[in-house]
């Protein structure tokens, strides 16, 4: 079918597909002409499918990781070591990480970093409920694996200090990650390594 610019369905389409990250107007156009030309029954089993994903999937009760139970996969399952918590900042993170199949235990997924340019402060994170799951006394070591950024030390720094009288185990991904990156763009291997080489949080204080 040949581009129009004077359906109004298209543009519609094309301006919701445009809002999505890194689709610009020419992206969404494209893939919006991609749908038409496919049968009807793709394009709604693409909407189906989101429409589910969106009012379906919910957060761990425990981690705020996604999941489509009250408790997701990682927590329930009971292979996995409930003495490790791995400190993320987002949902993608955790996936990066599990690709690794170098960490075996348990996450906390706190839904970004301390970010007061942004107006994110420490309460609009989950870090009490990361104290609560620490003051139950189950667990033994917290691996603190934010972004290397600013801000993703500021949080590490912040979690520290809310940790620091608990006797837990606080550590920190050792710095084969280059300061800035990204975990999402961190190759599995350097990712892999700097899991198992992690280093006690205290150890980079003096670094800061």
């Amino acid at each position: 079918m040949t581009q129009s610019y004077n359906s109004t369905l298209l543009d519609n389409a094309v301006a919701q597909l445009a809002k999505l990250p890194g689709i610009g107007h020419k992206t969404a156009l494209r893939l919006a002409l991609h749908l038409l030309r496919q049968e009807p029954e793709v394009a709604s089993a693409l909407g189906e499918a989101i429409i589910a994903m969106r009012r379906d999937i919910k957060y761990c009760r425990v981690c705020h990781n996604i999941s489509e139970d009250d408790v997701c996969g990682i927590c329930s399952n009971p292979r996995r070591d409930p003495s490790q918590v791995c400190v993320v900042e987002s949902v993608k993170d955790v996936l990066t990480i599990e690709s690794t199949h170098e960490f075996h235990g348990l996450y906390h997924v706190l839904g970004g970093v301390i970010s007061p340019l942004d107006g994110i402060s420490p309460s609009d994170l989950e870090i009490e409920s990361l104290v609560a799951r620490v003051s139950e006394g189950h667990i033994r070591e917290v691996i603190l694996a934010l972004n290397p950024t600013i801000e993703g030390d500021t949080t590490n720094f912040y979690i520290f200090r809310k940790l620091s009288d608990t006797g837990v185990t606080l550590s920190i991904l050792a710095r084969g990650i280059s300061i800035g990156n990204e975990l999402e763009y961190t190759d599995e291997l350097t990712l892999g390594r700097s899991i198992l080489n992690r280093v006690p949080f205290s150890n980079t204080i003096s670094a800061q």
